[in-house]
């Protein structure tokens, strides 16, 4: 860890002690798996999938010589999911207690299952939206679990550090955030700084690239003023990772100039990202049916968010859809051959 780090560390250590949020994290279990190999970061271009449809072989061999036809070069696994299930047996204590363990991932197998195909390997990991912590901690944020919860930080390191021992390129963090429940507007730096505080730990514990995927509207420079409700401040959670993937999913925006303007849509976003921070910016682009403009296929919708990503110099891009159907990215990767 870099002096920056350690210096950085310390003083929000000691602005949080008053706070009590840091609480003694016990030791992981370490998986039995060779280190990953020495892979750079930048130009990452791939999907996501879920942890059941990359459980699948002859499904996650598909994605894999698609990606190979049209030259990306990366996978996002889910590891601990949006249900807060820990897709892989994981030997975490408090994971086995609470219920969350499904083992559907062998993930030593399946990270050199994407090394062999010259890929790199990202375990997305759903952080502080959890149901079943939530429930088994009796909190009445349930399903959520704040990031102000030492034994929520306490764990979710945990199984961050396991994960790491298999061999992994890198750890996406997800939903590392407060629920959205207030105003834009007000000072939300308390919140800013518990989820900047887990990501120092984090930074201090884990050694591989980290990443955090937050909201599209966290690229707005209203941003900047530590005025959202969720915690995700750009400049502040830049310090502590390696790469921001925004989700710049038109379709999820409010305004409707947004939502049907996919290319200018993910163009401004990077502006305005780029503006605020050096960190590399690798965004989530859509690759989803919703709220697609009348007269544009899905193919062409996609064509557009990757032009806007290149031009605006994204240090890559990441696509999503949550039932790992890539038919119109494939359909859309082919048109600019």
């Amino acid at each position: 860890m870099t002096n920056h780090y350690k210096a950085a560390f310390l003083a929000l250590i000691i602005g949080l002690v008053a706070l009590h949020w840091w609480g003694q994290a016990p030791t992981p279990a370490v998986l039995s798996s060779p280190p990953p190999p020495t892979a750079s970061i930048h130009d990452r271009r791939g999907v996501y999938l879920t942890a059941y449809a990359a459980s699948q072989a002859t499904l996650l061999d598909e994605v894999l010589d698609k990606l190979a036809q049209y030259g990306l070069n990366t996978v996002v696994v889910d590891v601990k999911n949006n249900h807060g299930e820990v897709c892989y047996p994981s030997q975490v204590a408090l994971a086995r207690q609470c219920g969350a363990v499904k083992p559907l991932l062998d993930l030593p197998a399946l990270v050199r299952a994407i090394h062999d195909r010259g890929m790199y390997a990202i375990a997305r990991q759903v952080v502080f939206y959890d149901p079943f912590l939530a429930r088994h901690l009796g909190l009445a944020t349930a399903p959520w679990v704040l990031p102000t919860v030492a034994a929520a930080t306490a764990y979710n390191l945990d199984l961050a550090a396991e994960v790491a021992q298999a061999g992994f390129d890198e750890i996406q963090f997800d939903y590392i955030r407060f629920p959205d429940d207030g105003p834009i507007g007000p000072d939300y730096s308390p919140r800013c700084q518990a989820v900047e505080a887990f990501l120092a730990q984090a930074r201090s514990r884990l050694d591989l690239p980290l990443s955090v995927d937050v909201y599209g509207r966290v690229t707005f420079p209203w941003n900047a003023h530590r005025s959202d409700p969720i915690g995700q401040h750009l400049e502040g959670m830049a310090r502590w990772v390696d790469t921001v993937s925004p989700m710049l999913y038109p379709s999820h925006y409010m305004e409707r100039a947004f939502k049907d303007d996919p290319y200018g849509t993910v163009l401004q976003a990077l502006a305005d990202s780029t503006a605020r921070t050096t960190i590399p910016i690798r965004p989530y682009l859509q690759a989803f049916e919703m709220a697609i403009p009348g007269g544009m296929s899905m193919a062409d919708y996609i064509s557009a968010q990757i032009r806007a990503a290149e031009e605006e110099g994204a240090d890559g891009y990441l696509f999503w859809n949550p039932r790992a159907d890539y038919t119109a990215l494939w359909q859309a990767l082919a048109g600019r051959r």
